[in-house]
């Protein structure tokens, strides 16, 4: 009997090992053949046309970069959890409104946030430029997005100036906007 329940033991074990190799083997090929065959956006870099995109802002405004063709462009992609964004945007605010009638608008793109948090965050320090949420991420993706903040300077002919990733003093982006102002 103690032979039997011995020889049991040792099959359901080998049946669980066996799921188990079953289960990873089928983990390995699902991840290399997702790389492999996954879309690659190009990298982004200074002199590339920014990538066209169209969102709402968080008081329904539509923006379409390409509308903003003769203006300098300010976009700074943000989260309401991260401390060095939270510490800029008041310094954005700042210049945007010694700005926006330079010519140079500041939109800025929260990472997929509810709409909640986003308002809060707004109201909270009082920001008045525009927000829109990139809900599904797709402009996330498109500009390569990483870290928070990134901020990319965009010229107004549509060329990426500079791209800034990391947190900048209120005089860090008064230079940065005053090299996208139109002459």
């Amino acid at each position: 009997m103690e032979e039997i329940n011995l020889a049991q033991s040792k099959q359901k074990r080998f049946y669980i090992r066996a799921v188990i190799l079953v289960v990873l083997t089928l983990a390995i090929v699902f991840t290399i053949f997702s790389n492999v065959t996954k879309e690659k956006n190009a990298v982004l870099q200074v002199g590339d046309k920014a990538p066209d995109f169209h969102v709402v802002d968080t008081n329904g405004e539509q923006h379409k970069l390409s509308d903003y063709k003769g203006q300098g462009i300010f976009l700074n992609f943000w989260g309401t959890w991260c401390k060095p964004c939270a510490k800029e945007m008041p310094a954005m605010d700042n210049q945007y409104n010694v700005y926006k009638d330079q010519g140079v608008q500041t939109l800025a793109i929260n990472v997929g946030e509810s709409d909640l948090k986003v308002n809060r965050f707004a109201n909270r320090y009082g920001l008045t430029f525009p927000i829109a949420i990139d809900q599904n991420k797709s402009l996330l993706d498109s500009y390569n997005i990483d870290p928070l903040p990134t901020t990319f300077l965009i010229s107004p002919e549509g060329k990426i100036e500079k791209i800034i990733k990391g947190e900048m003093t209120e005089q860090d982006i008064a230079n940065f906007m005053e090299q996208i102002k139109p002459s």
